[in-house]
């Protein structure tokens, strides 16, 4: 494909902005084009091939220091998460002034027992403002048969529901959380994408994905956007990177653009440790082992 110049402008239209209204979601948009997906998906896989060994003693829901938060230490993945393509359409919902506060990589590799049970983000997040959505970027199928990401559209709009951790090992959240009430399923739908699409979701709608059954790896990073008006309650100030617009605000420290591609594993850690002491406010402790 061309550059990404001639692809379709991101900037939703006004009937996709009442149906992310409507359902909490949006999808598919295409972001990315070929020589960027090519490229990304490189990185990515090189990203992972130096941490392997690190991978391989973790279970998913101890990986998220690899996988969290690699916005702010590798300038590939900040491309991805300040992608013109990528902004347009979350300006479109959250206003012109955005920073990109959270990113996590959820791949599954093919018959992977790795799943995300059925959770609202709103619950932990303590966020306090509606601007918050996050954008799921594909690098790879990402479909029902290889662990898509699943919602119940328009359940952004009910009360919360109640909710618990698990720290389920297979589980690739940190904590297992999920809801603790029965989940129709048949009310659920897979928000399809192609190498190079994304999707657009809301911070309070019920949304996980099954365990990858085929034998396509499923490889995608989430990135979450707040408007710099929105606050979030944390014991320090919350980080961010300002990625469009200005922040009048001061709600969250700013985090310089990184300017490397391959990430300095002490200072990543850290970082990760910081930002998720703020997400694990009230999270129950994990089960002792046997």
């Amino acid at each position: 494909m061309p550059a990404t110049a001639t692809l379709e402008s991101t900037r939703l239209t006004e009937a996709q902005k009442a149906r992310f209204e409507r359902d909490g979601c949006l999808a598919p948009i295409r972001v990315l084009d070929d020589a960027e997906i090519s490229r990304y998906l490189g990185l990515y896989n090189d990203y992972v091939a130096r941490n392997r060994s690190r991978l391989d003693a973790l279970p998913p829901n101890k990986r998220h220091h690899i996988f969290s938060e690699t916005h702010f230490v590798m300038k590939w993945a900040f491309e991805i998460a300040s992608h013109p393509r990528v902004l347009d359409a979350v300006e479109s919902l959250i206003g012109p002034n955005i920073l990109a506060w959270n990113t996590n990589w959820f791949s599954k590799p093919p018959g992977d027992k790795i799943y995300v049970s059925y959770h609202q983000d709103g619950t932990y997040w303590k966020m306090i403002g509606p601007a918050v959505v996050t954008a799921w970027v594909a690098l790879m199928p990402s479909v029902e048969t290889n662990g898509g990401l699943r919602v119940v559209p328009g359940s952004h709009t009910k009360p919360m529901l109640p909710q618990r951790d698990t720290y389920a090992k297979d589980n690739a959240l940190s904590r297992g959380q999920e809801i603790a009430v029965d989940i129709d399923e048949a009310k659920a739908i897979t928000l399809a994408l192609q190498p190079g699409e994304m999707s657009i979701h809301h911070i309070w709608i019920i949304h996980g994905s099954q365990a990858n059954t085929s034998n396509v790896p499923r490889i995608g990073i989430a990135i979450r956007y707040v408007s710099t008006a929105t606050k979030q309650e944390s014991p320090n100030k919350p980080l961010a990177i300002l990625v469009r617009g200005k922040d009048d605000y001061g709600n969250f420290e700013l985090v310089p653009r990184p300017t490397v591609d391959v990430c300095d594993d002490k200072v990543h850690d850290a970082l990760v440790d910081r930002i998720r002491n703020s997400i694990m406010q009230g999270a129950v402790k994990a089960p002792a082992k046997a």
